[in-house]
């Protein structure tokens, strides 16, 4: 009986040290690569235009928009600015993802961003704005 007490005592010490593969307040890479996009390895082509479809929803228009990265682009009340558009090659199957901030400027300058993240072409439900009026997806990069 003292043989598995010990032997617990010793897994009990030894699980903490096992979990902390990283330093304590470290970020695991996967988490810090979140906000970086598709890896380069995976075979993205970095792209300078993004088209994105809106919807406004009171009206039902729907507008392709043509946004440069790097340069704001207007629909109705939003801001939308691509700051990466990446595609794939074109020997791969076809996709695209772009890191898009959102700024609905009714809610002022001081206001924080509708949306702020990647948004993938071939997973539009993965990420997407949630917006009251505005839809918005990526569906191309070139």
């Amino acid at each position: 009986m003292r043989g598995v007490f010990v032997l617990l005592a010793a897994l009990a010490f030894a699980a903490p040290v096992a979990g902390q593969a990283q330093p304590a307040g470290t970020v695991p890479n996967s988490a810090q690569n979140s906000d970086q996009g598709p890896p380069a390895e995976a075979g993205w082509v970095q792209r300078r235009t993004a088209e994105l479809q809106a919807l406004d929803k009171v009206t039902a228009r729907i507008t392709v928009l043509k946004a440069s990265v790097g340069q704001p682009t207007r629909f109705g009340s939003l801001t939308i600015t691509v700051r990466a558009c990446n595609a794939r090659p074109p020997d791969e199957v076809p996709d695209a993802a772009a890191f898009i901030e959102v700024r609905d400027d009714l809610l002022g300058a001081n206001a924080p961003l509708a949306f702020r993240g990647w948004m993938l072409a071939n997973a539009p439900a993965a990420h997407m704005l949630e917006h009251p009026v505005y839809d918005l997806r990526i569906l191309d990069c070139r």
